[in-house]
């Protein structure tokens, strides 16, 4: 009886640390993302040569960058990423 209560334990350790491995793996994919659109939003708000068409086309590229980290997460992309990114093209080319 010991050993399957054994192999048990063992596979559940197994599952436990594939978890932890997927959420660490999430966790990194993450912080990559935000230093990337962060990156992309301090360009846009400090380059005083970029033209609105260039700014445009670093969020489009930002977003399907961010999609292909994340996919199917579009959702997410438009309610956290899309009003930043609104509201500094609004602050920084001054359009209504």
């Amino acid at each position: 009886m010991e050993s399957k209560s054994t192999a048990s334990e063992a596979a559940s350790d197994t599952v436990a640390a594939e978890q932890l491995r997927e959420q660490q793996e999430e966790q990194k994919l993450i912080r990559r993302l935000q230093m990337m659109m962060n990156m992309v939003m301090q360009v846009i708000a400090q380059d005083g040569s970029l033209t609105i068409d260039d700014a445009s086309q670093m969020i489009a590229d930002s977003k399907s960058a961010a999609l292909a980290m994340f996919p199917g997460k579009e959702l997410a992309y438009d309610l956290i990423w899309k009003p930043r990114f609104q509201r500094l093209m609004r602050e920084r080319f001054r359009i209504m």
